[in-house]
């Protein structure tokens, strides 16, 4: 673990160690994650309520760490960090990662706190913020995060080296974007860029869209099934037109009011994803939206939008979190680890594998 990052016990949490400034000189940021030893057998009910309490108004990162399993005891604390691992298979308490080597796992979180500390103390603020909001409400605070982000050092630092690769813009789509086919009272939309891995470009997002307002218009639409053409459902973001946008009020509208994630919301009930291959950053965060997501053996989850100085923007703060709940997601979008498909299971980010 990073000798560089503090780590304080439960007591001393309780008795205010970690109230410090969380900005220094030329507003950095100074330690943006501490570590909680939950090992201590010492902490009473009055202690653990005392620590649980001073965590909301810390502004940093606290993540638990516990070399065995969490006792129940702990609950209201691990409840209130933003995060903790522990030694073990995933418990059913969804604020605690389970992990082979808790301190090799910590230090794969600190390291990418260290890397965009920025955007994950940010991804970290929205998730605790919008968890209790109404989607839509939820989804904007997403995007005016987003939004800030996207002037901020860390996604500069992240654009100016992807464009170092002079990459251009994507050619418009040979076909339609997007494909509609009505049997009876089901409506299959299918994302269908393959040759970009279905990735959520301008040019399939605004089809999605279009496409999803059409059960909304008609009621005797009893069933939507999305799925995507190729060796994967969605790729993400397309790259390639990242930096792009005229300005960030506009892209902030679009995300929103212009984004697939708020209707597949409205849509939930009627509405199942069917995903395989990757699925990346929008490319689970919007079908995370639905009722019921059915996943092939060999997908494969990643969210790596907080390394690339951002967070998720197609609603992932919002839909993610509600599923798998807002401790794990944070590990999911502080690492950009890859979650298979068994585990995405175990946590409640898909209903089925097929």
């Amino acid at each position: 673990m990073d000798a560089g990052v503090r780590t304080i016990t439960v007591a001393e949490l309780a008795d205010g160690a970690a109230d410090t400034p969380v900005l220094g000189d030329a507003a950095a940021l100074l330690e943006p994650v501490l570590i909680v030893d939950l090992d201590d057998a010492d902490a009473d009910s009055g202690m653990i309520a005392r620590a649980a309490a001073r965590i909301p108004v810390l502004d940093r990162i606290t993540v638990g760490r516990c070399t065995g399993g969490v006792p129940a005891a702990l609950a209201p604390l691990t409840a209130a960090l933003d995060l903790t691992y522990a030694t073990g298979p995933d418990p059913t308490d969804r604020a605690v990662v389970g992990t082979e080597n808790v301190d090799a796992t910590v230090a794969e979180f600190v390291n990418g706190v260290a890397r965009c500390p920025q955007s994950a103390l940010v991804a970290a603020q929205v998730v605790r913020i919008s968890q209790t909001l109404p989607v839509p409400e939820a989804v904007d605070v997403e995007s005016l995060a987003y939004s800030t982000l996207q002037g901020g050092s860390e996604f500069k630092g992240w654009l100016d080296e992807r464009r170092t690769l002079g990459r251009p813009l994507p050619p418009p789509p040979a076909t339609d974007p997007v494909l509609i086919d009505r049997d009876g009272d089901t409506l299959r939309i299918t994302l269908n860029r393959p040759e970009r891995r279905n990735a959520y470009g301008t040019a399939l997002r605004d089809a999605l869209v279009e496409a999803l307002r059409l059960p909304l218009l008609d009621d005797t639409i009893v069933t939507v099934v999305v799925d995507g053409a190729g060796s994967s459902f969605c790729a993400g973001g397309d790259l390639d037109e990242f930096g792009y946008t005229p300005d960030t009020a506009t892209a902030h509208l679009i995300r929103t009011r212009g984004g697939a994630g708020r209707l597949m919301a409205r849509l939930a009930d009627r509405t199942e994803v069917r995903v395989h291959g990757h699925c990346v950053g929008a490319g689970i965060e919007v079908p995370a939206f639905a009722g019921r997501i059915v996943a092939a053996a060999d997908t494969i989850f990643r969210l790596p939008e907080v390394t690339m100085g951002l967070i998720p923007g197609a609603g992932g703060t919002v839909s993610v979190p509600r599923r798998i709940g807002r401790w794990r997601a944070l590990h999911l979008f502080v690492t950009g680890a890859a979650l298979e498909a068994p585990r995405a299971l175990a946590w409640g980010l898909i209903d089925e594998i097929s």
